[in-house]
């Protein structure tokens, strides 16, 4: 006897439609941007009426901002390796292979953040403001108390952490350009692998991580 799925429960149904929808908007904010996004193209993109994207997400800049919070989201996931770690070695290079998998496989959530940083974040400054802020201070005491116990050279950890996202989200944000210098093609499993050490390689050698 043939087994029939179960039929989804409204709040199944509910995350299914919120995931399509998220991952339409993310497509169409990384190549339209805020302004040139429409509600329209969204919906066409995710295959779904208009009306299911109102109800969901009243307004664009609801919809917008809930796609920069679900990629900083992924990020601030990334960084708790930080918090875990027995030292800089450990730490950063865990960050960054965090950060260069996430470039892999979410760059329209960069793109998108780059895209409204770059504008001057005419939608997401309090985000700037508040959560962005509060995390870069941690992450910042967290490298300064490694600086303190000698497990690392006395550098600057601000400018550290804007190298650090500065080289792995270049992955994402450029990622045409990577393609184009890959004689057209994505990089390759084995090319991931030795991008990623090649970056933890020179950053640590770098800072002197021990």
């Amino acid at each position: 006897m043939a087994s029939h799925a179960r039929p989804l429960s409204k709040k199944e149904i509910r995350q299914e439609n919120e995931r399509v929808i998220l991952e339409a908007a993310e497509k169409v904010f990384a190549e339209a941007g805020f302004g040139g996004a429409t509600i329209q193209l969204i919906a066409d993109v995710a295959g779904l009426p208009k009306a299911n994207l109102h109800y969901y997400f009243p307004t664009k800049e609801s919809l917008y901002r809930r796609v920069v919070q679900n990629i900083f989201s992924v990020w601030l996931e990334a960084a708790d390796v930080f918090d875990q770690a027995s030292g800089p070695a450990e730490g950063i290079g865990a960050y960054i292979d965090a950060k260069m998998e996430i470039s892999r496989r979410h760059p329209a959530g960069s793109k998108v953040w780059a895209s409204e940083v770059m504008h001057r974040a005419p939608v997401i400054q309090d985000y700037l403001e508040t959560t962005l802020t509060e995390w870069t201070e941690g992450r910042m005491q967290v490298i300064q108390r490694w600086i303190d116990q000698g497990r690392m050279d006395p550098i600057d950890p601000r400018h550290l952490l804007y190298m650090l996202w500065a080289t792995t989200q270049h992955y994402a944000d450029f990622g045409h350009q990577i393609e184009t210098l890959n004689d057209g093609q994505p990089l390759s499993d084995a090319q991931w692998a030795a991008a990623k050490e090649t970056v933890k390689s020179i950053i640590l050698k770098g800072i002197g991580a021990r």
